[in-house]
Formats: structure tokens, C-alpha cells, sequence
């Protein structure tokens, strides 16, 4: 049974969150997940906001992070088996109620849920280590079908998706380009984005971003983020709903701006990338909707 009040107050929270943590997904909420799913969207990206947040934080020693993960892997699994525990806290009760809501089985809900929770739970463990070049495949493959099931649940919900290779390409694009753009706060942090193969074969390290070896890495990832942002819109024209489709764009061009700063940089990473705070890039994206509708509603 919910409890009424709860839920009100993570559906509170979980706005609150999600307008502080990002301001695109906040108004995306707003204007293009479907109406009856808009509370439960922002609990979703709210969550995981704050368990990779306290994944990240400084002041839990790495024994308290693996204790943290394990307590929310057991509460998932317990949920997903109808199973509410009593000892939640209010974040955790964000979830709860998300879960609670998941009438289908294995529905693009639970693959978001599992799939980012399987990412989180990776960065635990690898913190403070080098990753290899299998395991940075199968994280990016990870988020692509985290984000991709979870955009098509929440956005269009019950029409039918086409199948495809391609399906997941957009955000395999976008996973690349976010951990360029998260490098150097990542490699500070501990995670190290670039493979422990790579940083071997040329004798460099994971800091020397301004090296020849590291600045040609950089170029190849760059150039297969914008291939597979190519084979991802060419998959969302195929979509029938047309908030899907803007949304999916929108996706694409928030990371195709920080590949653009990238190569103005000449391969070269730095900290902040604020392509999305510039009022040119908010333009951009207001008229990519727009060109999106005309086009959707030209081709019918």
C-alpha cells in the first residue's frame, strides 16, 4: 500500500531535484513526458541523481560507498519482488514509489532502473583503478540502454518502437561524449575515462590530456560519438511520435555542442564545458523543435 503523504512528498522532492540538478531534463519533464508519467520521470532521473552523488562523495570512506551500493541493490531487488522495506529513507522512498508504479513486466521502466543502477554500482568499484577497454564497452552499452528504454517508456508510452540496430546509437554518442566532457573532474575524482590498454601502449598517464597519444584518443572517440550520432537521428526519424523524436534530437544536440568545443580545442580536454548556459544554445534548441514539427508533419 502507499502512503499517501509519501508519495506527495517524493514527487516534491524528486521536482526539486531534478530542477536543481538539470534544468533541460526539468522543463523536458514539463513539456514532453507523457502528462500521467511527468511525477514519476522526475523521480527517476532524482534518484539516481543522488545515489551517484553519494557514490561521488568525498566524505564516505570506500568501505562506506560498497556499503551504501549494496543496501540499494537489496532494496531494488526487494522492490522488484513486491517487497517494501520499513527502514527507507525519503530518497530511497523516491524509488519505492517509481517501482510501485511499474505494472509491466520488464517493461523500458525496469531496464532503465537496472542498467543505470548496474552503472552506478560499477563506479564504486572502480573508483582509485585504471578501466580496461572491454569494461568502458560495456558501461557505455549500459547507459545507451539505460537512457534510450527509459526515454521510450516515459515519452510516447504504449506506441509500438521500432526495432534496430541503431536504436541505441544516440546515446552510445552521447555516453562517449559525456565522459570526455567529464574527464578532468572524473580523473580527479577517480574515474578514469580512458582505457588502461592505451595508457600502457604509449607510456603516458591518466593527466597528460595535453599529450600527442592522448589528443589522437580523444580525436577517434570524438569522431565515433558524431557516427553514432548520425545513425541515432536517422533512427529517430523513424519514430512515430513526435515528442519522442524531439526529445531524441534535443539529446543529440546537447552533446554534439561539447564535441564542437572539443574540436575547437584541438583535442585538447578541460574542466568545464558551458555550451548548455550560453543563450545561443538555448536557441538552437528552441529552433530544433520547431524544425523537427515542420519536418515530422511534412513527411505524413
Amino acid at each position: 500500500m502507499l502512503n499517501q503523504a509519501t508519495t506527495e512528498a517524493t514527487a516534491t522532492l524528486a521536482q526539486s531535484i531534478t530542477r536543481t540538478g538539470s534544468k533541460q531534463t526539468y522543463y523536458t519533464g514539463r513539456l514532453m513526458v507523457d502528462r500521467d508519467l511527468v511525477s514519476d520521470f522526475y523521480r527517476a532521473y532524482a534518484y539516481f541523481r543522488w545515489i551517484d552523488d553519494m557514490i561521488d562523495a568525498s566524505f564516505l570512506s570506500s568501505g562506506e560507498r560498497i556499503d551504501f551500493i549494496k543496501r540499494q541493490r537489496d532494496f531494488i531487488d526487494r522492490l522488484y519482488d513486491h517487497d517494501r522495506p520499513n527502514d527507507l529513507t525519503l530518497e530511497e522512498e523516491i524509488l519505492a514509489d517509481l517501482i510501485y508504479h511499474d505494472k509491466e513486466e520488464n517493461s523500458g521502466l525496469q531496464s532503465f532502473i537496472r542498467n543505470m543502477f548496474a552503472i552506478i554500482e560499477f563506479d564504486t568499484y572502480r573508483k582509485d583503478r585504471l578501466i580496461r577497454e572491454n569494461e568502458l564497452t560495456w558501461y557505455t552499452n549500459c547507459l545507451a540502454k539505460s537512457v534510450t528504454n527509459g526515454l521510450q517508456y516515459f515519452v510516447g508510452n504504449g506506441h509500438p518502437i521500432p526495432t534496430s540496430d541503431t536504436r541505441y546509437s544516440a546515446a552510445l554518442g552521447a555516453h562517449i561524449t559525456h565522459l570526455l566532457r567529464d574527464t578532468i573532474q572524473d580523473t580527479q575524482d577517480g574515474f578514469i575515462n580512458i582505457p588502461r590498454e592505451y595508457l600502457e601502449a604509449h607510456n603516458i598517464n591518466p593527466n597528460e590530456v595535453s599529450t600527442a597519444p592522448y589528443r589522437d584518443w580523444v580525436r577517434k572517440r570524438v569522431e565515433q560519438a558524431r557516427e553514432y550520432f548520425l545513425e541515432g537521428k536517422q533512427y529517430l526519424d523513424g519514430l512515430g511520435v513526435l515528442r519522442t523524436k524531439i526529445v531524441g534530437y534535443w539529446y543529440c544536440a546537447r552533446f554534439e555542442s561539447v564535441l564542437d568545443a572539443i574540436e575547437r580545442d584541438r583535442y585538447i580536454l578541460h574542466s568545464n564545458y558551458n555550451e548548455q548556459r550560453k543563450i545561443s544554445t538555448w536557441f538552437k534548441i528552441a529552433w530544433l523543435g520547431v524544425y523537427i514539427t515542420l519536418r515530422h508533419y511534412a513527411r505524413r
